[in-house]
């Protein structure tokens, strides 16, 4: 089922153009998130972190709302299920997919640090946050006074609330996470809302300046961080076998070459 919300500043006018919803896929505990510019003519939407189970449900929200769907894309290539990105530019031609350019993967659009990922009069800024693997990025809500109020950081597996994701596969790294996510998303304004790609305590959404003060990982020094991170003692992921060959190509193998 789906869960909503829009952005916390209901006087402002900025955030009143912003339609954000946040989705839930149980099996793989995935965050899925809709953002549209309902007061653009075109209401033009963007997915992030889709998952190819949920597709039909996300592609049915999106045509009751009555909005456009210009970009479905993925915050790094996961490896605990399979992206909905390539089965949604089957049902929905004209949709673009997006993904970091250091992912090596394929897609429409490679995108690098400081890009902007427009969609109406909205946009979202391009934060390279590697460590968890070394194509993950952060896409944060623009910064400016037609951009929604409170910022909003989509973090995928960088930064979890209260966690942050491991950095033992895919050229995982945890002096590249703990560097990216204290230059990249601690630098925000402390009120910046934390959207991460998943959950598995039953929180939806946190702060900057919360995280900087309760994550139990990330607020320790580098090298207790480190520590932490080398001793998690977790198991291989179950579906990373199946699911990183097939998000490097949108999440459709055998239809690689249309898939993105």
């Amino acid at each position: 089922m789906a869960t909503s919300a829009y952005t916390t500043s209901s006087d402002s006018a900025s955030s009143a153009k912003l339609l954000f919803r946040q989705l839930f896929e149980k099996e793989s505990s995935t965050y899925t998130y809709l953002l549209a510019d309902v007061c653009h003519p075109d209401k033009p939407a963007l997915l992030i972190d889709p998952v190819d189970k949920m597709v039909d449900r996300d592609i049915s929200l999106v045509k009751e709302l009555g909005l456009k769907l210009i970009y479905a894309m993925n915050t790094h290539v996961h490896a605990d299920h399979v992206t909905g990105t390539g089965l949604i530019k089957t049902k929905l031609p004209g949709v673009k997919s997006i993904i970091s350019k250091a992912s090596n993967s394929k897609a429409d659009r490679l995108i690098e640090a400081g890009e902007k990922i427009h969609f109406g009069d909205l946009y979202l800024e391009v934060r390279a946050t590697p460590g968890h693997t070394l194509g993950c990025v952060t896409y944060v809500t623009g910064d400016g006074p037609n951009q929604p109020q409170p910022r909003m950081a989509f973090t995928g597996d960088a930064l979890l609330i209260r966690g942050c994701g491991r950095t033992d596969f895919q050229g995982g790294s945890s002096h590249q996470l703990y560097k990216s996510v204290h230059s990249q998303i601690f630098t925000l304004p402390k009120n910046t809302l934390i959207y991460p790609a998943h959950d598995y305590k039953g929180f939806s959404v946190s702060t900057v300046g919360e995280e900087m003060l309760y994550n139990p990982r990330l607020t320790k020094d580098e090298e207790a961080f480190k520590n932490i991170m080398e001793n998690l003692k977790l198991s291989y992921p179950k579906m990373i076998d199946i699911a990183v060959p097939a998000n490097m190509v949108c999440g459709l193998q055998d239809l690689s070459e249309k898939a993105c």
